[in-house]
């Protein structure tokens, strides 16, 4: 099949015309042994595994015998959740109900011992598409957002008619908080935590048919929920667009640089790690001008 009868091969040959001057932005920050995390979530731990005097000291010989420039090597054991920092959801992250359902799954026929068997991580594909920044902090001209500030669906389409942002279908949207300028202080980030969408601004990207959305915090939408509903939902962001409408969320996600100069519209790039059993994925995106 040639790329010009295949629609996917058509976006991404679509997007590279949004690559001007060749600038990188990563979008991720260093993870780092005790960093913080999302309550809840085990921490992430790197501890040496095989060290050249470790092995020297076993007398191991794992290329065999004839080592006499006492050649050595290292490697770690990373333990931790595929939630830490910089990362994406996986269908199966978040389940709602009595019978713990996801999108097209539930836990009792599809989760087992070592993760769920659909919807998993290993079920992500790589994402290159049209990213654009709705920078809500700037708009209002300051530096971050306050506790608990629930982004609304008017003030997103203010803040992208403010910038002359079109969202289009197959766009990755994502919004910043200023949050991440707090982190990793952790007093700082409990003094700020929990500004995000709330759920008419997630209908509102919905609407605009983006391909996944992010944003600077642990949760990305508004915590705690301003208005949870009956019954009670403390997360209808993620219900909405993860469980019921399929659509990855990447939380942690880096917008300081892009902020700082003014850049709304990019190539954006994440490649997710196939997991299988993973309910997400660490991703070290970036913004490409």
């Amino acid at each position: 099949m040639t790329s010009g009868s295949d629609p996917r091969s058509e976006r991404v040959l679509q997007t590279l015309s949004l690559v001007r001057e060749g600038r990188i932005y990563s979008l991720a920050r260093t993870r780092f042994r005790g960093m913080p995390l999302f309550p809840g979530h085990p921490q992430l731990e790197v501890l040496s595994y095989r060290t050249p005097h470790g092995l020297r000291v076993s007398g191991e010989e794992p290329w065999g015998p004839g080592n006499d420039v006492c050649l050595g090597y290292m490697s770690e054991l990373i333990q931790g959740t595929s939630h830490t920092g910089a990362h994406i959801d996986a269908l199966a992250h978040m389940t709602i109900g009595d019978d713990d359902r996801w999108l097209g799954a539930a836990a009792a026929e599809h989760l087992g011992d070592f993760g769920p068997t659909k919807g998993d991580a290993s079920e992500l594909e790589p994402i290159w598409a049209r990213g654009v920044l709705l920078d809500v902090p700037a708009f209002h001209g300051v530096e971050s957002l306050p506790k608990g500030y629930a982004i609304v669906a008017d003030e997103l389409e203010a803040v992208a008619r403010s910038r002359g942002i079109e969202i289009r279908p197959g766009d990755v949207a994502l919004v910043r908080t200023g949050y991440m300028r707090h982190w990793p202080d952790r007093q700082r980030m409990a003094e700020n935590a929990g500004p995000g969408p709330d759920v008419a601004a997630a209908r509102w990207l919905l609407e605009r048919g983006i391909a996944a959305t992010g944003s600077d915090t642990e949760t990305y939408e508004v915590q705690p929920c301003p208005d949870p509903g009956s019954p009670r939902n403390p997360q209808p962001v993620h219900t909405l667009l993860l469980i019921e409408r399929g659509i990855h969320i990447m939380e942690g996600l880096d917008l300081e640089g892009l902020a700082a100069d003014g850049i709304v519209e990019f190539l954006f790039v994440a490649l997710p790690l196939k997991i299988r059993g993973g309910t997400g994925s660490m991703i070290d995106p970036i913004a490409v001008v």
